[in-house]
């Protein structure tokens, strides 16, 4: 049976409810598999039946293989399971089943075991076999079987007087099914297989007496001399082919033709066609079931001693329970009440010491509560123990209706700025473009970024007044927008933009006419329902009141909420460029996330992704070359320091040499004394003619002389082996400071190698996360609630770090997003499931009254002392937490960073009107927006004519 995860696929079986309904109606229609026999009654559900097995995600149960749909899968079992059932010896099939049959074993390959040393020296009539004969191997075919005579004995002796014996053709050998837990042994004095005689038949070359293995290659030879003859011989001449019964051979062989219950100490049994075809029986004997009950009884004890052994000794209250139940002997309904009272709380503190004793950490978040000592460390280090998540900020640009429009608009353009040759700008500066409101000042930031837009829209495929046509073919198309019907719509749409794929829009104009060339490009590419606010975003482009409409709070402050009214009864039509800036932040961010979805089927776009993917691939393998090159520096270092830090450094060659030199050269004394008498001896030599001339006196004389030339010189040679130790001891000193010095010098070489590739490691960190941006933007993790965190910055074409080394930042802020609606549900389960747990007691104690975000809203913060208190605050004894501490660990440095930088700029961007003040001039409030950051944007990567 195939497998699928594991599990064996069980067929679909015919339920009740189709049986009595196909009684009923005998012609009612059904789907019918015909590869599974199964049988639907409606189409999605055949359908759903058949998607499943076409997957690639099963295995097969008898090779092995994986990744084939089931029936790949089921067609290599019965293609296995043919030629299986053809190697393995026929004779032997029906033996081996009666064996196995009610077997308790727990393992397959220790039933495999105990099979394969019961029949490995057993054969039986009919088997084919190798026969050794004067030391050359031959097939030949086992004709009959001898027992034993001491078996034929018991035999005999067994039957009564009126029964005549059994005959050796009567008589079946080995009789040795039974419980195969039995040692080998024990089985082999009972039923001895070097016992048994065999008479066999040699197989002549080339004979058609063996059709049942016909199709077995063997080894052995076939001979004249000994073709078709008969003699008998034992099991030590005798072997089977490896290729037809082996351990791996019986195992696929048993493995197919027994299952078992998934029950403990359940039985093996052979399959019920199995057991029929082969004699087996299928009908469990009383004693055979006695003994399985028996052995599923002990293994049950077994285990419920181990876990009792697990819970520890009982406790005092369970002592009590139990006198109590053993005193009560009134009544059997009191006494089974009590009974069933004591279990039930005895399994209730079974559980409540298991889950406080056998926590493993780290484990599911909300499983995790502080204990005293994290409180009191907690209070340790912060002067409180409150466990609350700081509370983040929820005024979101733009609002949080349009904020993640904004924020996937101002990520698609990072992330994409190669090639749309756009320089990269921060989500400030896109958020005060959008809410930019003044038509007689124009914005760079945004005429680039249209522009780029409408220069990648060129060259996608176009339908001519799609949005003209889609208009018109709404349901209610006579409804009025502002006072302006669908065909004035459309018929002012019409005369606009016709031209804007060849429409130049050049770099040193200000990239003039960018508004209609907007239009035309949204009047060929959309639709109501691609973009649904269509109508009422070309009509407030169009149109605009006859009077003028009333400056609104967007005019004095770019940061404010804008709301566009308009109050005149009549409107009358206008140019693109007119009534742009006067949009909505709504409308102009609908607008840009509309082309940046039609954008995205741009080959450039595609060919920059395979590119990013690319760069990804290579900076895995040079990563792991990194890591590579580290790992041998850090053991080079390790061995430098052993030896620097050897007791017997520098020293061992000074005692191996003094211990040579005393070896080669005798003591001091003696060497005194040797050279002493030799120069006496010379001494003596001169001066013994002088002592015959001048008699005793001289003689005298010389003899002092001779004792003071000894001491001096016994003197002079100390101080020569002293001076001349003394120098060998300073030159070891010396060669000894010169390999700590190069020792020095090579540990100080690997260390700075070592700290160039660990910045080179940081920086593969900062481009893969650059490339990876671009692919795919995932969260950096989820806290304990199942909020997801964002950090934007650092991924396309925003670096983390400029050219100089100062910081770069793209959004300057961590973002939180609330859980999903699926997470949301996990919660409210695990609150259902455990009365003790409240998930609004929880998350208000944890999370605070302002902290808590609905399902997908956003919140950030932008300090870092905030962002400090919330690393403090994850908990990493949680599976989530600690995966998202780790990853604001890795990048904390960049990330508070970021938020300095982009307080800083804020700070500079509020104080800069202020300083430009003159006492002779007055500043006007337009004056000093046109210092604003997001009006000196430039676009370094435009390029100088248009493509």
């Amino acid at each position: 049976m195939p497998t699928c995860r594991r599990k064996r696929v069980m067929l679909k079986e015919l339920t009740s409810s189709l049986l009595e309904d196909a009684q009923r109606d005998p012609s009612m229609p059904v789907f019918y598999m015909e590869q599974t026999g199964e049988i639907f009654t409606d189409y999605e559900s055949y359908a759903a039946r058949l998607s499943f097995y076409k997957l690639k995600q099963f295995q097969c149960e008898v090779t092995g293989k994986s990744g084939l749909d089931y029936f790949q899968a089921l067609e290599s079992e019965q293609q296995e399971a043919k030629t299986l059932h053809a190697r393995f010896p026929q004779p032997l099939k029906a033996p081996v089943l009666r064996a196995v049959q009610w077997q308790v074993i727990g393992r397959l390959d220790h039933l495999v075991e105990a099979v394969y040393e019961r029949f490995k020296d057993r054969y039986f009539e009919g088997e084919r076999v190798y026969i050794d004969v004067q030391g050359d191997r031959y097939w030949a075919r086992v004709v009959k079987v001898y027992p034993p005579r001491a078996l034929r004995t018991r035999a005999s002796s067994s039957t009564s007087d009126s029964i005549s014996p059994p005959s050796d053709d009567e008589m079946e050998p080995h009789r040795i099914s039974g419980d195969l837990k039995q040692p080998i042994a024990q089985l082999n004095a009972i039923d001895e297989p070097k016992s048994y005689y065999y008479k066999v038949q040699l197989i002549e070359e080339g004979t058609t007496g063996d059709p049942e293995n016909s199709d077995i290659k063997g080894k052995g030879k076939t001979s004249p001399k000994w073709g078709g003859s008969l003699m008998e011989v034992q099991c030590e001449a005798m072997s089977r082919d490896r290729l037809s019964f082996s351990k791996s051979i019986l195992r696929r062989f048993i493995r197919d033709c027994v299952d078992r219950d998934a029950a403990v100490a359940s039985p093996w049994t052979v399959k019920k066609p199995i057991a029929d075809r082969y004699g087996v029986e299928n009908i469990m004997p009383e004693e055979t079931r006695k003994g399985v009950q028996e052995v599923k009884n002990k293994e049950i004890e077994k285990r419920k001693k181990v876990w009792e052994d697990k819970e520890g000794p009982p406790s005092k209250k369970q002592k009590k329970l139990e006198e109590r139940a053993a005193k009560v002997v009134k009544g059997s309904e009191d006494e089974q009440r009590i009974k069933e009272e004591t279990i039930r709380q005895q399994q209730e503190q079974a559980t409540t010491v298991a889950k406080k004793r056998y926590i493993k950490y780290p484990t599911e978040d909300l499983d995790v509560v502080l204990s005293q000592r994290e409180r009191a460390k907690r209070m340790a280090a912060n002067g409180h123990a409150k466990s609350t998540r700081p509370i983040p900020s929820t005024d979101v640009p733009s609002g949080a209706s349009v904020f993640e429009s904004l924020l996937m608009t101002w990520t698609f353009f990072t992330a994409f700025g190669a090639p749309l040759k756009l320089s990269s700008f921060t989500l400030d500066e896109l958020e005060n473009a959008v809410r930019h409101s003044d038509p007689d000042q124009p914005v760079a930031l945004i005429a680039e970024i249209h522009s780029s837009l409408i220069y990648a829209l060129r060259a996608l495929s176009t339908h001519r007044h799609l949005a003209v046509l889609s208009l018109l073919d709404e349901v209610d198309n006579t409804e009025m927008n502002r006072g302006v019907g669908t065909e004035v719509l459309t018929d002012a749409l019409a005369e606009i933009g016709n031209n804007w794929e060849r429409q130049p829009l050049r770099v040193d104009e200000g990239r003039y006419g960018w508004e209609e060339a907007m239009v035309g490009c949204i009047k060929d590419q959309a639709t109501v329902t691609s973009f649904p606010t269509l109508r009422g975003v070309l009509t407030r482009l169009l149109f605009e009141p006859d009077t003028p409409e009333p400056p609104g709070p967007d005019s004095a402050t770019p940061g404010s909420a804008t709301s566009v009214t308009i109050t005149a009864p009549t409107l009358r039509r206008v140019s693109p460029s007119q009534r742009y800036y006067l949009l909505p932040p709504e409308d102009k961010i609908a607008i840009l996330a509309f082309l940046c979805d039609a954008v995205v089927s741009h080959k450039e776009i595609h060919t920059y992704m395979e590119t990013c993917e690319a760069n990804l691939t290579q900076l895995r393998k040079e990563k792991i070359e990194v890591k590579k090159e580290r790992k041998r520096m850090q053991e080079e270092m390790t061995a430098i320091a052993k030896d620097d830090h050897s007791p017997n450094n520098g020293t061992k060659e000074l005692i191996d040499v003094k211990e040579s030199k005393e070896s080669k050269e005798p003591q001091d004394g003696e060497q005194d004394h040797i050279d002493v008498e030799s120069e006496l001896s010379d001494v003596d030599s001169d001066i013994m003619p002088l002592s015959d001339i001048e008699g005793s006196d001289a003689e005298t004389a010389s003899g002092a002389e001779r004792g003071r030339s000894g001491s001096s010189r016994q003197k002079a040679l100390r101080v020569k082996v002293q001076g001349q130790a003394h120098a060998k001891q300073r030159e070891i000193a010396r060669a000894k400071t010169a390999s700590a010095k190069q020792a020095q010098a090579e540990h100080r070489r690997l260390d700075e190698e070592d700290n160039k590739l660990e910045r080179r490691t940081e920086g593969i960190e900062r481009e893969f996360r650059k490339w990876s941006g671009v692919v795919r933007l995932k969260p950096l993790g989820k806290d304990r609630f199942h909020n997801r965190y964002w950090w934007f910055d650092g991924i396309g074409g925003s670096p983390l770090i400029a050219s100089g080394g100062t910081v770069v930042y793209g959004a300057g802020r961590l973002f939180i997003q609330g859980p999903a609606e699926s997470d949301l549900e996990i919660m409210e389960r695990k609150q259902r499931d455990d009365p003790s747990f409240d998930l609004r007691e929880r998350r208000l104690e944890q999370e605070g009254v302002e902290g808590i975000l609905g399902v997908g809203a956003w919140a950030y913060y932008s300090e870092p002392e905030q962002f400090m208190e919330l690393m403090s605050w994850l908990n990493v004894k949680g599976n989530r937490e600690l995966k998202l501490k780790e990853v604001l660990t890795k990048w904390a440095d960049h990330i508070t960073g970021g938020m300095r930088k982009r307080l800083a700029d804020l700070a500079i961007s509020a104080k800069l009107p202020e300083a430009r003040r003159s006492t002779r001039g007055k500043t006007t409030p337009e004056t000093a927006r046109h210092h604003e950051p997001y009006l000196l944007w430039q676009n370094k990567k435009a390029p100088s004519a248009p493509s």
